[in-house]
């Protein structure tokens, strides 16, 4: 089992701070790891089910030597269409071992969160703010018991 604590500076010391933000991304792939193991080796789209939670998709955008792109949410069906939410792209750097949300739709959706978000430098602040909200989401997903096995990929095919 790969367990963040393994990452030598932890971001909760300096939050909003290029060190932090790095040690961030070491703990996102140490997470997305034992989500779904080797990212490198899932195809196509992935559905995590568990009894107590949503179902979990996984989509795999590119794969390339040294990085992948996979996109993970939920779907939710609302009256004409299905939502997804959230919607993280996340790029891996398999080399450095590191992942970050590289876009996230509808980030901020709720008008009592903007002044959390109006607070925080932009740019540093933004990738903080996205790749922190990666980093809970994957421990959630975990605690419920969401994980991407070959199965999961089968499951993705199979009818609902």
């Amino acid at each position: 089992m790969l367990l963040d604590h393994l990452c030598i500076t932890s971001w909760r010391a300096r939050p909003v701070s290029f060190v932090s933000l790095m040690s961030l991304y070491e703990s996102n792939f140490l997470r997305l790891k034992e989500l779904a193991g080797d990212i490198r080796r899932h195809h196509g789209v992935a559905v995590s089910r568990t009894k107590v939670d949503c179902d979990l998709h996984l989509s795999v955008l590119e794969h390339t030597p040294y990085t992948s792109a996979v996109r993970l949410t939920y779907h939710f069906e609302e009256a004409d269409a299905t939502v997804a939410d959230p919607d993280l792209e996340i790029r891996v750097y398999h080399d450095a071992r590191l992942a970050e949300v590289s876009a996230c739709g509808r980030w901020i959706r709720h008008q009592s969160l903007a002044h959390v978000r109006a607070g925080i430098p932009a740019q540093l602040g933004e990738r903080w703010l996205r790749n922190m909200m990666l980093n809970k989401w994957l421990d959630y997903c975990l605690e419920r018991g969401h994980e991407f096995t070959p199965a999961a990929q089968v499951a993705a095919n199979a009818p609902a």
